[in-house]
């Protein structure tokens, strides 16, 4: 079976890791252990911002951040539900109410137009998604929030290489949420980031993830235990050299499944363009004017031919019974389409161009 994704670890990793286990620390109080710190300086210039704040997972980055901006209860905060669940979880975790916003169909990403009617005097902070790891078209975005005096948290869970009009995802919002899961275009095994360049939001996001202390047993702040061990940070010093190379096999597995892929008219294609560059995180395709079941059967019909294909977010958030019953229903018809037509096919650097070749021919030998 050619997997949807598979983490691309090695030697370098391993003796990073045997490093930390044989000198130690293992982790430290205040989440500030020497590898971290050093994680967190290179993911910095990475993202092109001037703070980095490792922690343990990406959906504690997302309730990091949000509730670094100031979201608390009676709040509320506009996001798609297009996305996997820990973004609308983060903002029940702040004990604010998620306001769910159609995408656009095209991107799969939020809307801005939908976003600015959704907005109302409760609205606290805005939340897209960089789905699939294609940035969200961010400045309009941004333009609303600005309008309103409302904050902007990116959930760039995916979109680690993805770039908007030249520079990071993630550089434009006042901060932005990084997985560092298994599956994604780097790993940590479990892990996440938060990036921004305010000095304010970057002090809170520390003290959340420690207890909210500045100091051992001082809390100024409610917080968690939100800590990326030194182990993790071993890992993902290692993987952020790598990620150039594995975002360009990424692109270079892309355009060669495109190539083929173009040759049937019954698909809809991931793109990018010149200000949006995409991290190729999933690559996902769209049966134009499929049903559910038409989609399924094909899937199916992948996976009995030995590849990974998957269909992500076929339930989305507002759907789910939590959400539906908490917080009443709402229609998303792009949303609701979305999610009966895409499926993902895999491109990750483990996938050689004969594989590439085999994935391409075979789904255009069963449409």
């Amino acid at each position: 079976m050619i997997p949807i994704n598979m983490p691309k670890v090695g030697e370098e990793e391993a003796q990073a890791v045997l490093e930390v286990v044989r000198k130690g620390p293992l982790t430290n109080a205040l989440g500030m252990g020497p590898k971290t710190v050093e994680f967190e300086r290179n993911y910095a210039k990475f993202a092109g911002v001037k703070h980095s704040v490792a922690v343990n997972t990406g959906t504690a980055a997302l309730h990091a951040a949000i509730a670094a901006v100031g979201v608390k209860q009676g709040d509320e905060v506009i996001l798609p539900s297009f996305t996997f669940v820990a973004t609308a979880e983060a903002v029940v975790l702040a004990g604010a109410k998620p306001v769910f916003a159609d995408i656009n169909p095209e991107t799969y990403n939020l809307s801005p137009s939908a976003v600015e009617k959704a907005v109302t005097k409760n609205t606290k902070a805005i939340m897209p998604v960089d789905l699939y790891g294609f940035s969200a078209d961010i400045k309009p975005l941004k333009e609303i929030a600005e309008k309103h005096g409302l904050a902007l948290v990116e959930d760039a869970a995916q979109a680690h290489g993805a770039t908007y009009e030249g520079k990071p995802a993630g550089a434009f919002a006042d901060a932005a949420c990084w997985s560092l899961y298994a599956s994604k275009n780097m790993t940590t095994g479990e892990g996440g980031v938060v990036t921004t360049d305010n000095d304010q939001i970057a002090e809170t996001l520390r003290m959340i993830r420690t207890h909210g202390e500045k100091a051992k047993y001082a809390s100024l702040m409610l917080g968690n235990n939100y800590r990326m061990s030194e182990i993790q940070a071993a890992i993902g010093i290692v993987q952020l050299q790598k990620l150039p190379s594995f975002v360009s096999k990424r692109r270079q597995n892309a355009k060669q499944l495109t190539k083929i892929l173009e040759e049937s008219g019954r698909l809809v294609l991931p793109w990018e363009s010149e200000d949006r560059q995409h991290s190729w995180y999933l690559y996902t395709a769209r049966l134009k004017d499929g049903t559910q079941e038409e989609r399924n059967r094909l899937l199916e019909e992948l996976k009995k031919k030995e590849i990974g294909a998957e269909a992500y977010y076929v339930n989305p958030v507002h759907l789910m019974p939590f959400y539906r019953e908490n917080f009443g229903s709402v229609k998303l018809p792009e949303t609701d389409k979305a999610s009966r037509q895409v499926f993902s096919l895999p491109i990750h650097p483990g996938v050689t161009e004969e594989q590439v070749e085999y994935i391409g021919k075979t789904v255009l030998s069963l449409i």
